[in-house]
């Protein structure tokens, strides 16, 4: 794996491209990029040739541990690793030790053990163990295991240090075993930046792990809303300062598209799609622009389109009843189970060239949620996917010419407007 970097620059992000990935080494992955987001190796709601019907797809898939840890006996008796057993002999995948849109209850870590959530509830991991089943997956990248069970908001010094402290122990004992592993000689550990919300902690954690030969950095702990935004911010751009330049950074649990774009100001690289898979399971599209400079024809369209929306219901109105609805909804979305969705016969977004947008029209993916039909679920995550993805495009467009902070500033107004609006201001 070899990092290319074309723009670096503090408060302007990275612009680049990881080349030489997976056994093959015939990978790449353009950064600013995310991960494709899978369960067991599936996009959700897709299959692998539904999947090949999206724009844009990541060149890495992200499997998460917990998922795989279940079927541990099963990929040991199979011999030949993850990635022929679920059908992706030729993708480059990235284990994650937690899925980053399962809960993971606090309190359960040890200086022995961490915990793992699936399926079947809690499984708690030794080091030994999390190796074992590294090598049974043979992923091409993996994060190490590590305590990251600092994001409570209730996490103090102590507690911030001694995670720091366990998961450089994990590290240490983790690439002495992989030394020892043939089956993992051709992948690429990713050493956990821990330390809560104390900014001591988290820069020793950072120096460190930039003295281990680890091949990439995972910043965890910031997912969720404990930590304040500003001090989340300053600490992610703390530790990246401290991070060598020609190695990945990799954030968990961030998705949103302004905390994205946030995170890429202060050095981020690499980010999880597991958004665009929280906005289907709402019955929710993505509609936000990431268009800087639309054509005339375009933005003329999207202004009538607009209107006519307007009049149909009050932007405060509706957001305050989808608001109520599901207060997890984020403006950047629309719910197409909204009953003024039952006689819209326009694509989910205009302009949108997926294969939801091309084919069919709100009403009917408005008919599918509401008789519960699992095509909803496909077309929904078809949509939502392609649009992410063309958001990190657009992203790396914009850094490319110098236009971030153009970009910026659209993502975030329409960040403090409604989910009609979001879609309005395009």
């Amino acid at each position: 794996m070899k990092m290319k970097l074309q723009l670096l620059g503090a408060g302007c992000g990275r612009l680049g491209t990881l080349v030489g990935l997976g056994r093959s080494g015939a990978g790449a992955l353009a950064l600013p990029g995310c991960l494709l987001y899978t369960r067991t190796g599936s996009a959700p709601h897709l299959t692998h040739d539904t999947l090949r019907e999206v724009r844009g797809v990541p060149g890495v898939a992200q499997l998460p541990l917990p998922a795989l840890a279940e079927i541990h006996d099963v990929l040991e008796e199979y011999k030949e690793g993850a990635a022929k057993f679920i059908g992706m002999p030729d993708a480059v995948l990235y284990c994650s030790l937690h899925d980053p849109v399962s809960p993971c209850p606090s309190g359960y870590n040890t200086n022995k053990t961490v915990s793992l959530w699936g399926s079947s509830g809690r499984m708690e991991m030794t080091v030994s163990k999390f190796m074992d089943i590294q090598r049974v997956i043979q992923p091409d990248w993996f994060q190490c295991i590590s305590d990251g069970d600092t994001i409570s908001g209730e996490v103090g010094r102590k507690r911030a240090k001694k995670s720091v402290d366990r998961s450089l122990s994990f590290l240490d004992v983790c690439l002495q075993l992989q030394e020892k592993s043939p089956e993992l000689q051709g992948s690429v550990m990713f050493g956990a930046i821990e330390g809560g919300d104390i900014l001591e902690e988290r820069l020793r954690s950072a120096r460190e792990t930039a003295k281990r030969p680890v091949g990439g950095f995972l910043l965890d702990g910031f997912q969720g809303c404990a930590m304040a935004t500003e001090t989340k911010l300053k600490l992610i751009a703390s530790v990246t300062a401290e991070l060598p330049e020609d190695k990945p950074r990799i954030i968990h649990g961030v998705g949103k598209p302004d905390e994205v774009l946030e995170c890429i100001e202060r050095g981020v690289d690499i980010f999880e799609s597991f958004f665009p898979f929280q906005v289907t399971e709402r019955g929710c599209a993505l509609v936000f622009s990431y268009d800087c400079h639309p054509d005339p024809e375009t933005a003329a369209v999207l202004t009538q389109n607009g209107a006519q929306d307007l009049e149909k219901i009050g932007a405060e109105e509706n957001q305050d009843e989808i608001s109520k609805a599901d207060p997890e909804m984020t403006p950047f979305e629309i719910c197409l189970k909204d009953k003024r969705y039952q006689d819209d016969f326009g694509p989910l977004l205009e302009g949108c060239t997926c294969y939801c947008c091309q084919r069919h029209t709100c009403a009917y993916v408005h008919h599918l949620l509401v008789t519960n039909e699992l095509l909803a679920g496909v077309l929904l995550m078809m949509h939502n996917f392609q649009h992410y993805f063309g958001f990190f495009s657009a992203i790396r467009d914009a850094l490319r010419d110098n236009k971030l902070d153009q970009l910026k500033n659209l993502v975030f107004r329409q960040a403090l407007q409604g989910p009609v609006n979001a879609k309005l201001s395009q």
